[in-house]
């Protein structure tokens, strides 16, 4: 991670509807060739490090061709566009035809120029790699068919759904374990040896061109999960993991690249061993969406090492907005988690504004939506904020109440320390006022006063060391409220 801070935090662009977001707001087509430079200076926000492109490489017609006649997709694509337009509907960017930035989107002099832009700024490029399976019409299908998994003709005849012919062969849509195939891509297969070598040369391509990639469902190719999809099509198991020696490779020539992994179903800390810097947590998005209190701060217990390797996010352009799912002030409350929290951090484009409509991939228009300038003003302290504060000793800390009192297992905190800096970060993850004492961790509060400033909206508390130092500091916090405190002597 040469160059990178420990700590990363991630802005993603779905780069196609941005671009034309910006060519309606300019009245002109817009590239990445020639995004205005006001517009990088918005993106170039106080606490971000990098941008994810996310969608840049050229996309499928013959994926297209899907995505139009899926009656089930169009009916998504309504949903977020009611005025849906046949030039909306623009593929999937994880079907992909060939590693080269589509030239509807500048091609790759106009991603060239969009990274120095970003350089210039002192921010990071992220791209999107997809192991697991490429377009039906990539020119793979047919120059080097055993990087696919393979069938008969009685496979295409007993599972039209599952497999398509190609050049005389029979080969598998892509898929996971656990959903049906994806009808308008083809199955890779991790366990060929040629198809390894092919990925050590793509990803080091792609390398050349950012400074971190972001690895599409990453655990699809680990060989238990390979073998557990695909069996006997897949041949015999290698005696070799795929991630390893591919990133070793990749990062052999490309020394400071970071590899973010999406993973799913408990994997990350298998992806952390084999090589990825930063994994999904998922499992931290699931809890701060449909938990509580409780499930978050058993969430928090992992090892340290773990959690600075995990990748933080409420939002994505796979999930829901987080301002339609988690509604009354839960998403700020959970905003001020993420952004406070050991690891890296995600935002979306347009979850600062408050956007509600979950955009399907496959578009390339956001519908308009009015922006929320309160909660806007509201991130943008928070990036700022959690820029100066995760440094040091982080602690997750105990919680205490009374018999008569339970509303303190909604509150969660944990405190950040580096020599006399002092954070403390409280959250009430419920949806009703709590009450708790929140013991601190620090040596010498006793004998002095101190204050302690609410870095978010300015608030400033004096409090007796005696008491901080025998009882902890008592908060009374409104639902999903919180406090995040520098703490220093009065």
């Amino acid at each position: 991670m040469t160059g990178w801070p420990t700590a990363p935090v991630i802005y993603e662009i779905g780069t196609w509807p941005w671009l034309a977001g910006l060519s309606r707001r300019y009245s002109r087509p817009v590239t990445l060739a020639d995004v205005p430079g006001e517009v990088w200076d918005e993106v170039a926000a106080p606490g971000v490090n990098a941008v994810w492109l996310m969608g840049v490489w050229e996309r499928s017609p013959a994926g297209l061709a899907v995505a139009r006649e899926n009656a089930s997709l169009q009916r998504a694509f309504r949903a977020a566009l009611p005025d849906l337009a046949d030039s909306d509907v623009v593929g999937s960017p994880y079907c992909v035809r060939q590693y080269r930035v589509d030239d509807r989107l500048g091609g790759p002099e106009g991603l060239a120029t969009a990274r120095a832009e970003l350089k210039r700024r002192g921010l990071r490029l992220i791209l999107d790699y997809v192991p697991n399976h490429v377009a039906p019409d990539h020119p793979a299908t047919t120059d080097h068919p055993n990087w696919f998994i393979q069938g008969s003709a009685a496979d295409l005849a007993a599972d039209p759904g599952g497999w398509f012919e190609a050049a005389g062969r029979i080969l598998a849509f892509g898929r996971d374990p656990y959903f049906p195939p994806w009808p308008d891509v083809a199955q890779l297969n991790a366990f060929d040896p040629g198809l390894r070598e092919a990925t050590v040369a793509t990803l080091a391509w792609i390398g050349e061109q950012c400074d971190g990639v972001r690895v599409d469902m990453a655990m699809l190719v680990t060989n238990d999960i390979f073998a557990g999809t695909w069996g006997a099509y897949a041949g015999e198991v290698p005696a070799e993991e795929f991630w390893p020696p591919i990133i070793e490779r990749v990062k052999a020539a490309h020394p400071g690249l970071v590899l973010i992994a999406e993973a799913y179903w408990d994997t990350e800390w298998t992806l952390q061993r084999q090589g990825f810097d930063f994994c999904y947590d998922k499992r931290l998005y699931d809890r701060l969406t449909h938990e509580g209190a409780e499930a978050l701060r058993k969430h928090l217990v992992a090892d340290r090492g773990y959690q600075d390797g995990l990748l933080r996010f409420t939002e994505n352009h796979d999930e829901p907005r987080a301002a339609a799912s988690m509604p009354g002030g839960r998403d700020r409350a959970a905003a001020v988690a993420i952004a406070t929290l050991p690891g890296a951090t995600l935002w979306h484009d347009g979850q600062f504004e408050g956007r509600r409509t979950h955009l399907s991939v496959f578009l390339g228009r956001y519908p308009d939506e009015p922006a929320d300038p309160d909660l806007r003003s509201f991130h943008r302290r928070l990036l700022t904020v959690a820029a100066g504060l995760r440094r040091g000793e982080w602690r997750l800390l105990d919680v205490r109440g009374w018999p008569d009192n339970p509303s303190h297992r909604d509150v969660v905190a944990w405190s950040w320390h580096e020599g006399a800096t002092r954070h403390l970060v409280v959250v009430n993850f419920g949806d009703a006022p709590a009450q708790a004492r929140v013991p601190l961790p620090w040596p010498g509060l006793a004998g002095r006063s101190w204050e302690l400033t609410d870095l978010l909206d300015g608030r400033v508390f004096d409090r007796d060391g005696d008491e901080l130092a025998a009882e902890g500091l008592y908060v009374d916090l409104p639902p999903w409220a919180t406090h995040v405190l520098a703490v220093e002597p009065a």
